[in-house]
């Protein structure tokens, strides 16, 4: 098995805005990601899971130990991982064709031969009749949707995913889920998630990992050994409740 992502040891230290008392937010993480898997994060509220996967990003440090993607240490972003934020963050005076297209044309690799490309990635999030439309014209499914094309656009091997279904309502939640794990089998990317909703984390994923509470290392790691594809009946099977209890004891014993 080939992992594309490994951490080591990991800890990282937090400070926040103005300047306050450092927050030591991952102490001693280890974990592997293996190529072209869907892993999640899951753990206690405020435990560390976005910082640590914006250290996988790049764009936190860390203060100890190592993360490297293809046994090489991560010194900042890269083209390699492209990540998903909670907000979808669509540049307002821009269409949806123009948003997905925005990472492209800022690094000057924007081809028009790309445009095939760029309309089967808005065929895949099911935003065709809506290129030209704005992010104000767009329900918070959709705007996500085209989050989602835009961090595709770049082709990067790694897909990390910070909540990217928190804003949304229930009934689109578990839509998006559906067309998540459908996007991953189409285009094979690795992907690290980060969700509070186990079922969630659990219908997604091939494993999941549990955070302890601050300052996070890795409690437990829970293989998901369900069918694909998985379905909306796959979300609410017994099989699947049996591993949100099993995560849930991980997450509320002591640590």
């Amino acid at each position: 098995m080939t992992h594309k992502i490994t951490a080591r040891d990991v800890a990282i230290v937090y400070r926040g805005k103005l300047d306050r008392e450092p927050v030591l937010a991952c102490h001693g993480v280890d974990l592997d990601v293996a190529e072209g898997s869907f892993v999640s994060i899951v753990g206690p509220s405020g435990c560390g899971k976005t910082t640590f996967l914006y250290a996988v990003d790049g764009l936190l440090p860390i203060n100890g130990g190592e993360i490297c993607v293809n046994g090489k240490p991560i010194t900042g972003p890269g083209t390699d991982r492209a990540l998903v934020f909670q907000s979808a963050s669509l540049l307002p005076w821009r269409t949806v064709w123009s948003n997905i297209t925005y990472g492209l044309k800022l690094k000057g690799n924007f081809r028009q031969a790309q445009s095939t490309r760029i309309d089967s990635l808005i065929d895949m999030v099911g935003l065709r009749g809506f290129e030209q439309r704005f992010p104000s014209e767009l329900s918070g499914g959709m705007q996500q949707r085209a989050n989602l094309a835009r961090a595709l656009a770049v082709d990067p091997d790694i897909l990390l995913l910070d909540e990217p279904f928190a804003s949304v309502d229930a009934q689109t939640r578990e839509k998006l889920q559906v067309d998540l794990t459908e996007i991953w089998a189409r285009t094979k990317k690795t992907m690290l998630f980060v969700t509070h909703d186990i079922a969630e984390a659990v219908f997604l994923s091939d494993r999941v990992i549990v955070f302890s509470a601050r300052p996070a290392r890795v409690s437990a790691i829970v293989d998901i050994e369900m069918a694909r594809p998985r379905s909306l009946e796959t979300k609410h099977s017994v099989r699947l409740q049996e591993y949100v209890k099993q995560i849930w004891h991980w997450i509320e014993s002591p640590t």
